[in-house]
């Protein structure tokens, strides 16, 4: 199995081959599910908080005399029971990173790339580069290559124009191929990788 290599031109200059071993499988979609949910987890800010008795405003005076009243004992109005009292075990900031066995995360890649490629959603080009920073030029670049809407770009090591250009397009993304992750190819519609990117990517998934 082999895919093209084009140029900026969406011309075709070579072709690459696929290892069956790597892009050959069966497509483990719940390997894809809990890369996604890691990096979903990863994402949230944890900021949520509560506030405990020792946090609501208040007085901490007894209210009224332990015994004697009548009434039910009491030390203070910051009491939980109480209303705009404290909560008790309520959200506290945290964090809700987590991680997962390496080969856990590298089969869900090969799994999402895999699905990507069956579905003709792969480009690989020779090179990413622009000439100036200049959104204008990448987006014409991107339409040469039938690209609109989301997509993620890959390279070995992002140029800096290219990455300068792409950054307010809106549902573009680009990323050095150490980076990527399973949801980073499954949350975009066509995924773009440089020849080089995608030979690294292939050994490493191997």
């Amino acid at each position: 199995m082999t895919v093209d290599v084009v140029n900026t031109q969406n011309e075709k200059v070579g072709s690459l081959d696929l290892n069956d071993e790597v892009f050959g499988g069966r497509v483990k979609t719940d390997l894809i599910h809990q890369s996604v949910i890691r990096s979903n987890a990863a994402d949230r800010r944890g900021t949520h908080a509560t506030k405990t008795r020792a946090m609501v405003s208040g007085s901490g005076k007894k209210p009224w005399r332990q015994k004697g009243t009548g009434r039910a004992r009491v030390g203070e109005i910051r009491n939980p029971l109480w209303r705009k009292g404290g909560t008790v075990f309520g959200p506290q900031p945290r964090s809700y990173e987590y991680q997962l066995p390496k080969k856990v995360e590298k089969g869900a890649l090969r799994a999402a790339l895999t699905q990507k490629l069956r579905d003709g959603a792969v480009i690989v080009v020779d090179a990413l580069s622009v000439g100036e920073i200049k959104t204008k030029a990448a987006a014409e670049m991107l339409k040469r290559l039938g690209i609109d809407g989301k997509a993620l770009l890959v390279d070995v090591k992002p140029e800096e124009r290219m990455a300068l250009s792409v950054r307010n397009l809106d549902g573009v993304r680009m990323l050095p191929s150490n980076r990527v992750s399973a949801r980073d190819v499954m949350d975009t519609r066509r995924v773009v990788l440089t020849k080089a990117a995608f030979e690294k990517l292939q050994e490493a998934l191997g």
